[in-house]
This record gives C-alpha cells, structure tokens and sequence, in this order.
C-alpha cells in the first residue's frame, strides 16, 4: 500500500552557524499532524561547538553524547519517514546545509531529501484557494501578498521562536493553516454562498 504525499514542515537547530556546524537536533510535523523529534549523538568528527548557539537553543553537547540518537539512525530513519514528501524548511540554506551534512556523514546521498522554503508552501495553498474567488491573476498575487504579510505580522508579534526544532516545525504548520483560514474567509467574503 503507497502512501499520500503530505506536506512537511522540518527544522534543525545546530552546534553553531560556523562553517563546520552540524545538526544537533530535528524535528518535523506532517500538515496532517503526525511529528517527530530527535536529539543527534554527533559523528565522532563533529566537533564544532558554540556557546553562544548552545545558549539560544539550550542544549549541551553533553546531552546529546548521553540522549542523543546516533546521527546515522537519525538519517536513515528521515529518509524512510519523509521520502517522497514536500518537505519545507523556514531557512532552507541553513537546514539544507545541516540535512546535507546528515545524510553524508550516514553514507547516504546527500540529496536524497531536499528541502523547499516554507514561504513556497504558503504562497502555494493561498494560491489555490483564491482561484475560487474569481479575481484575475494580478488581483489573486496582491491578495496573497496581504494574507501572508499579515499572517506573518501576527505570528511574530506572538514573540521570538523557541529554537528548539519540533517547536519551530510546528510553529510553521500552525502558520500554513492560519493562511489557509484567511485565504478561505476572504474568498467567503466575496462569495458568501461558498
């Protein structure tokens, strides 16, 4: 039996934003609600460390060497959990990098899970909505610029992220179905009988 593709929303944190930084923890929320989380034991060759990074994200390299879940069972299970997935990253350069640096230090492709901006998937399903409202294409654009704008305005007034990876993942998810709400109300409001 296959399964549905869903859409997921990802995060790491790191050891630090250094060139030799590597993933220290992931966490990810299907759009359908499942989640998951893991601490990463580091490769032995993963030495990095920044106490400014530890004091934002609040994990010890310590932690990780007695919790954590060795990095190559962390990445063998992403691949056969989120394969064949749309998976969405709020900074996909940053996590790309740390997701890259997973699967090479498993023996895995290092392209075998790619990563899409999450402002992909929100212009996305804000676009497929408002093709119900029967405004033109140029009119649909600057309708979807609002929501997100203001969807986003409202989600940072909430405060800071918790750089914490699941917290982060599902902090995204709960954006994407604030723009799906705004998105359907405002095609409501134009069409009262959908």
């Amino acid at each position: 039996m296959s399964r549905q593709p869903d859409i997921v929303f990802l995060d790491f944190e790191a050891s630090s934003l250094g060139k030799d930084s590597y993933p220290i923890e992931v966490g990810w929320v299907f759009a359908s609600g499942q989640e998951e989380s893991y601490l990463i034991r580091p490769a032995p060759s993963w030495t990095d460390w920044s106490a400014e990074s530890e004091a934002t994200h609040r994990l010890t390299r310590e932690r990780l060497l007695a919790e954590g879940t060795p990095h190559d069972e962390v990445a063998n299970h992403m691949l056969e959990a989120l394969s064949g997935h749309a998976l969405f990253a709020t900074a996909p350069s940053w996590d790309g990098q740390w997701l890259s640096k997973l699967l090479r230090g498993a023996g895995l492709p290092r392209h075998a899970l790619r990563l899409q901006d999450t402002d992909v998937a929100h212009q996305e399903v804000i676009a497929r909505i408002l093709q119900e409202s029967g405004l033109t294409e140029g009119e649909q654009a600057v309708r979807a610029k609002e929501i997100l704008a203001r969807a986003r305005l409202e989600d940072e007034a909430k405060g800071d992220p918790d750089h914490r990876a699941l917290a982060d993942a599902k902090r995204e998810l709960r954006l994407w179905r604030d723009v799906q709400k705004r998105a359907k109300d405002y095609v409501r409001g134009l069409n009262p009988g959908i």
